[in-house]
């Protein structure tokens, strides 16, 4: 009996927030993806005949973010419909394997970047002539396979109660909680810490580099810290509170499974809700990489940026001049009002 009555205890969750909270995000990041994503492929594109190594990467990138944000405006039906999904399980695994997909490949092709940058900095005159367009493609096209080898088993763990196809759960039914958690750990291993040591690597060696070496081209070398920036702002705040909540609140569901209940299970639950919701904004940060990884794209906007800043301080001289010359023309009539007086 106290067995039960701690399951009905824990089983209280914050629903409401979870079916406000990620339509809210999904719409919003779907929205500035899809036109961030597709002017990124077309810049991309529109230079096919110039398309360098990283451009390829950043290509995939595109796509992969593209293709994920794709999957949300389902995602926003079935959270604002009170969590009921009306497309079916086949599709459901289908919409729920593609997020995934395009998640992973995501910081797969982010990680490609990180070490494309490294060996180019650090080790220009090796890499030079030995990563040419055939070994980036296939690079890539590894990236795909590993990615969906990994995901593939999600596809065979339950997405909806037992006789029943309204739910569309993101992990499992509590059936197979426990499988899944395994799974998970171990995806989360290989789909995000493997590539987050390796970024962390590669930028903490071009860091080092950056501070010792003085003769380094200026342009290069703010075009590296930004993009260090970008992806580290996409690694802490997109990824690692996902993968730290999405496997806490797993264990959670399993202890509340066998009868025990904790104080934080809500918190995790809450803070698992908004960690998907950072974890989707990426695909709508990585437009960034466009910016800094682009050469045309990144002097374009450097030109812009640097007329705009010429208009302001032209303009912000006229309107000083004229209050100057107001102030003169006011202390002058007051003068010449005082003589003839």
């Amino acid at each position: 009996m106290e067995k039960e009555r701690n399951i009905s205890s824990c089983s209280q969750i914050d629903l409401p927030f979870t079916r406000v909270f990620l339509p809210a995000v999904y719409v919003t990041v779907f929205i500035v993806g899809v036109f961030a994503n597709s002017f990124g492929l077309k810049s991309v594109c529109c230079k096919w005949g110039k398309l360098g190594n990283i451009n390829i990467f950043i290509l995939n990138l595109g796509v992969a973010d593209l293709l994920y944000v794709f999957t949300l405006p389902f995602l926003v039906m079935y959270y604002a419909g009170d969590s009921r999904w009306i497309y079916g399980q086949t599709l459901c695994k289908i919409t729920r394997f593609c997020f995934n997909m395009n998640f992973y490949g995501s910081i797969g092709f982010l990680t490609c970047l990180s070490v494309y940058r490294y060996l180019g900095i650090v080790h220009p005159m090796w890499v030079m002539g030995r990563i040419n367009t055939k070994i980036s493609v296939t690079i890539c096209v590894l990236v795909w396979i590993l990615v969906f080898i990994q995901i593939l088993p999600d596809m065979f763990f339950e997405k909806s109660k037992p006789n029943s196809s309204d739910s569309c759960y993101d992990t499992t039914t509590d059936q197979w909680i426990s499988d899944y958690l395994s799974y998970s750990l171990g995806w989360t291993f290989t789909e995000f810490v493997v590539p987050l040591l390796i970024v962390f690597w590669c930028y903490g060696h071009i860091i080092i580099l950056l501070a010792t070496k003085t003769n380094m081209d200026t342009l290069l070398k703010q075009r590296c810290i930004r993009l260090i920036c970008v992806l580290t702002l996409l690694f802490t705040v997109c990824f690692i509170p996902y993968h730290i909540f999405r496997n806490l609140n797993l264990l959670t569901r399993i202890l509340k499974k066998q009868g025990i209940c904790g104080e934080s299970f809500d918190n995790i639950y809450i803070g698992h809700q908004v960690s998907r919701g950072l974890a989707c904004l990426n695909s709508a940060l990585n437009p960034l990489i466009y910016v800094i990884g682009n050469d045309e794209v990144s002097m374009g906007l450097h030109n812009l940026s640097r007329r705009a800043r010429k208009s302001f301080s032209q303009l912000t001289s006229a309107v000083i001049e004229r209050k100057s010359k107001d102030s003169y023309s006011v202390v002058h009539i007051e003068m010449q009002s005082q003589n003839t007086e």
